[in-house]
């Protein structure tokens, strides 16, 4: 059958250029959109992904500011940062790039953090709001897989989607989402007893284990549209996802590749977040 590769890269594009859109017209009010990253510690990947969202944000005209601090300041410290952003009027948007030193208390990071400004959508209120329907910051990751699929015109009413993964960061709220939407929701994680008898019912696949290539054709219904979350290194250092996609795209409608997937899209919803939040400061004046 002919596989459609969606393409992130292209439709986090067309998200970025309505956000764009809406930049300037916050603009024209005098606010600009305000994004705080702050990093902890030197790991190359969060360095190559804060990077990546200080060059967004210069793209988009909107204003940002990275914050690196040593990887053994203590919590205390770090929190101090944290409250000193809550209450800058510049910044719409927190992000504390996980994951943390173990010293520090990831949970009263993010608690920490206004729910206003709380752009990755981990903050408790905000979760809470997502899971009852209320208007939230959605968590970046689910909510660009989420577009995806409406770009792709991938129908989720009445259709059976299976999560494979139960992280807060993605598995639970992706399966949320996709509920929200009239899907049918399955949650596998690694203690699920025969995982292909789940994975070849599902019309949506949603794979989000960590693991290099684990999902291959085998494990994927024909006509199945198939979203690979994961982000690897192959045995050749060659940037792969969860899913093998050489065998996937066999017996996938529609499918993902990585790179150039879902990981174009965390970043394009995040700054329609930091958006968001900028236009509620209006909103709630």
């Amino acid at each position: 059958m002919s596989t459609t590769k969606i393409d992130g890269k292209q439709i986090a594009g067309l998200v970025t250029e309505k956000v764009k859109e809406r930049v300037e017209n916050l603009k024209s009010k005098g606010v600009v959109p305000g994004l705080a990253v702050v990093l902890v510690g030197n790991n190359p990947a969060s360095q190559t992904y804060v990077n990546n969202k200080a060059k967004t944000c210069e793209r988009l005209g909107m204003y940002s500011v990275q914050i690196e601090l040593d990887e053994n300041i203590s919590e205390v410290e770090l929190l101090k940062q944290v409250e000193a952003l809550n209450v800058d009027d510049k910044i719409h948007g927190i992000l504390v790039q996980l994951p943390l030193p173990p010293q520090i208390n990831e949970d009263r990071v993010i608690a920490t953090i206004s729910p206003l400004k709380d752009v990755d959508g981990f903050h408790p209120e905000n979760v809470g709001k997502m899971m009852i329907g209320q208007q939230s910051f959605l968590p970046c990751t689910p909510f660009g897989v989420m577009k995806l699929l409406e770009y792709s015109d991938v129908e989720i009413a009445g259709k059976h989607a299976v999560i494979i993964g139960r992280s807060n960061i993605v598995g639970k709220p992706m399966g949320q989402l996709l509920l929200q939407k009239d899907a049918t929701v399955t949650y596998c994680h690694s203690r699920t007893k025969d995982l292909h008898s789940f994975t070849k019912q599902a019309d949506i696949l949603v794979v989000a284990t960590g693991r290099t290539k684990m999902i291959d054709a085998s494990y994927i219904k024909e006509g199945a549209v198939v979203i690979d979350v994961g982000i690897n290194r192959d045995e050749n250092n060659k940037l792969c996802g969860d899913v093998d996609f050489e065998s996937a795209q066999k017996v996938a409608s529609k499918i993902t590749p990585v790179p150039g997937g879902v990981g174009p899209m965390t970043i394009a919803m995040l700054m329609e977040n930091t958006c968001l939040a900028a236009e509620n400061t209006l909103t709630n004046k």
